[in-house]
């Protein structure tokens, strides 16, 4: 299969709908300013072969995205114990929903919303690793140095007032056991980190290649755990739309507000795409068409 010429296509594609519908993620000052009219593509095979296409080069927020990598640290740390206090089911709910925290007595739904995340930073902080941790992870996994961006960190810290209501009403129900200073710190950082669609494609490798590392095939994490994290992506990873992409697209996937969806095909390819302009789930727009003309090109899915 011509992988290049597939991302090429799409690219050639979505480039006339660039601009023209969703909007970027106005609440975090720092991801306001990015253009909407960037689009870039990029995947990796299970063999070691790459395509990319448009903007994939041009490094992004990756935000809600980098949850499924503090997960992989948590699983990898924590095994079953983690989820003593985080639950595995879709949410249903917008990703930083008060109402459902409240409803389960401080309990997040699953590890993916913004309350889930945050509990996943307190156990993570519990077991002696913070946010340079999950950096070294990424690092290892594109096989580059990745970095926090220090004013999309600050932006978050500044304006991240749901989150900081999210962590102290799980600290009152005893959800957290770490101050929620540092937890906070430790997320707002993690959602800060800055990679491009050809790093993300590598880094997500382990997850189509049954645990094991996109280079050294070392084991990160173990093939069910593998299998876990990427059940939970189809269900839980792109926010209260997880139902429609799992019906249009049919791949485990997680996206983020800076723009960005990663998406797995187990055994065979792990892929990212990025345009900032979001739909009002809060999911990238374009992205979300562009994995669908990937898996009707291609006929890649998991049903």
């Amino acid at each position: 299969m011509d992988f290049q010429a597939i991302l090429d296509d799409i690219t050639a594609q979505i480039k006339p709908l660039l601009g023209v519908e969703g909007k970027v993620a106005s609440y975090i000052p720092a991801l306001a300013r990015v253009s909407p009219r960037h689009f870039g593509i990029a995947l990796r095979t299970c063999d070691g072969r790459e395509a990319a296409a448009g903007d994939s080069a041009t490094p992004f927020s990756i935000q809600s995205i980098s949850k499924v990598f503090s997960l992989t640290l948590a699983i990898r740390s924590l095994g079953e114990r983690l989820w003593d206090r985080i639950g595995r089911e879709p949410s249903g709910s917008p990703f930083n929903s008060l109402v459902q925290l409240e409803t389960e007595r401080g309990i997040p739904r699953n590890p993916f919303i913004n309350a889930g995340a945050i509990a996943v930073a307190d156990r993570l902080l519990s077991h002696g690793c913070n946010s340079a941790d999950i950096v070294s992870l990424l690092s290892s996994l594109c096989g580059e140095t990745v970095e926090v961006d220090p004013e999309v960190a600050h932006s978050e810290a500044g304006t991240g007032f749901r989150n900081a209501a999210l962590a102290n009403f799980m600290k009152g129900f005893g959800t957290l056991d770490n101050d929620v200073r540092r937890v906070l710190q430790v997320y707002f950082n993690q959602c800060a980190i800055r990679m491009n669609c050809v790093q993300l494609a590598r880094a997500a490798g382990y997850l189509c290649r049954d645990g094991a590392h996109p280079y050294d095939r070392s084991e990160v994490i173990s093939q069910a755990q593998a299998r876990r994290i990427n059940a939970l992506m189809l269900t839980c990873g792109t926010y209260d739309a997880a139902g429609e992409f799992a019906f249009g697209i049919g791949l485990p996937c997680k996206s983020g507000v800076g723009g960005g969806i990663m998406a797995v095909v187990p055994d065979t390819l792990s892929l990212c795409v990025w345009s900032p302009a979001l739909d009002k789930t809060g999911n990238s727009l374009l992205g979300r068409k562009a994995l669908e003309l990937f898996v009707a090109k291609t006929g890649l899915s998991v049903f």
